[in-house]
Formats: C-alpha cells, structure tokens, sequence
C-alpha cells in the first residue's frame, strides 16, 4: 500500500509540474492561428504588368531566396545572353535594388510578342515590382532618371496595313513599260 499511495503522490506531482505547459500548448494552439493570419497578410505577393509591342509579362515578387524565374525557367538559363542582361538590368541599378531582389522570389510569365519584346516587357514588369516593393520614391526618380521604359509601359503598337499597298506606308511601284 505505501508503494501505491506513493505512486499516487508521484502523479499528482507530475500532473502539477506538466499542466502549465500544457496550459501554454493550449493557449499556443489558440493564438497560432492569428500569428498564421497575419504572417499570411504580411507575405502578399507584390503583382506587376509590363508591356511592349505584344508582349505582356506579369511579376510577382515573393518572399524568398533570390530566385528569378521567367517562364518557369532559372534566370541563368535563359539565352542569349543579351537579353538576360536585359531583364536583369533593373535589378543592378541600385543596391536597394539589389536588396530587394536577393531577399525575394521572382516569378515573370511572359507571353506574346518576339523574344526582344518580351525582354523590354519582362524588365518593365520587374522594375515595377521592385519599386513597389522598396516603397519609396528615390528607387523610382532613379529608374525614371536611368531610363523612362523602367516603369513606364510603351504604348505604340504596330500600324494597320491599308489598301493599295504591301505595308501600312508603302506602295506598290508603278511601271510605264
């Protein structure tokens, strides 16, 4: 009997030392789904359009590791080369830029177009996002100073070819013999 009496006390001790952690798991389980609400509300994607000719591309920059896709394909393994270079020129403007893009996941869909004017929108796009992104207005006078097409879409479109002729402007020679 002294043994099970003892056994008894034994667990009401153990059942005194565990109840305030479990009182904490508790109360951790309760308050989890809140610091989930909000983690989730801090991490949006930031979402931006570039456009040139037809070509749209859409970014979207998520928290990360620094990684650039476009198309779902590594930055590293798109060719050629110039365009690369291209695409990543508004990322090594600045080193808030830079910082911005090294703390980040980027994804860039681009689709219609050739491949130079997918290019010019994909970095359009890019560049949107990071300024986005750093939310201050130094980064933009920057890219803006740097060059307007950073930020800003191009408008023109190619002209509608018209009767009489095998272009838009051009017509077709005459011949008097």
């Amino acid at each position: 009997m002294a043994n099970g009496k003892g056994i008894e006390n034994l667990d009401k001790e153990l059942e005194t030392l565990y109840q305030p952690k479990a009182a904490q798991k508790a109360a951790l389980k309760k308050a989890a789904p809140k610091a989930k609400k909000k983690a989730a509300a801090t991490k949006k994607p930031i979402l931006s359009k570039g456009k040139r000719k037809k070509s749209v591309a859409r970014a979207a920059l998520l928290p990360g590791s620094g990684r650039i896709t476009l198309n779902g394909v590594d930055m590293a393994l798109v060719k050629p080369k110039e365009v690369r270079e291209l695409i990543l020129e508004s990322i090594r403007i600045s080193k808030a830029a830079k910082d911005i893009a090294s703390a980040s996941d980027i994804k860039i869909n681009v689709y219609g177009g050739g491949f130079s004017g997918q290019a010019q929108a994909a970095r359009t796009a890019l560049a949107k996002a990071i300024v986005e992104a750093s939310g201050s207005d130094s980064l933009r006078l920057m890219y803006m100073s740097y060059d307007r097409s950073l930020l800003k879409d191009d408008y023109r479109r190619v002209e509608p070819k018209k009767f009489l002729g095998p272009k838009a402007r051009g017509r077709f020679q005459k011949s008097y013999r």
